[in-house]
């Protein structure tokens, strides 16, 4: 499951927390951030990016659609601005099922 979920519910995370997140490099989290409209992350007096929870679920979609779906860079912005909705619902659908997939392969060692 490669987007992790936050233990805590932050204001602001760092681009090194959001990286862990999605397991990448913070360089992939820029890139997106230059290729991507939806990406505006807050920056503080010494330049540092700040994400907020509404990033993050944006970083998810782009994840979802870049990396588990195979979309172009092209592809996917393309997707988000014909029907952001759909894809939203779509990458929420996939996120819970793996949730429940994390869950049930943890349930199984425990039995």
């Amino acid at each position: 499951m490669p987007y992790k979920e936050s233990e805590t519910v932050k204001l602001y995370y760092s681009i090194g927390e959001v990286a862990r997140l999605f397991e990448v490099n913070t360089s992939l989290i820029r890139f997106w951030e230059k290729e991507f409209e939806i990406l505006r992350p807050h920056k503080n007096k010494k330049g540092n990016r700040l994400f907020t929870q509404e990033d993050v679920d944006n970083l998810r979609i782009i994840y979802h659609l870049v990396k588990e779906r195979g979309y172009t860079l092209q592809g996917a912005r393309e997707k988000l601005k014909q029907n952001k909705n759909d894809t939203v619902d779509n990458a929420g659908i996939v996120h819970s099922l793996e949730k429940v997939k994390f869950f049930l392969l943890e349930l199984k060692k425990e039995l």
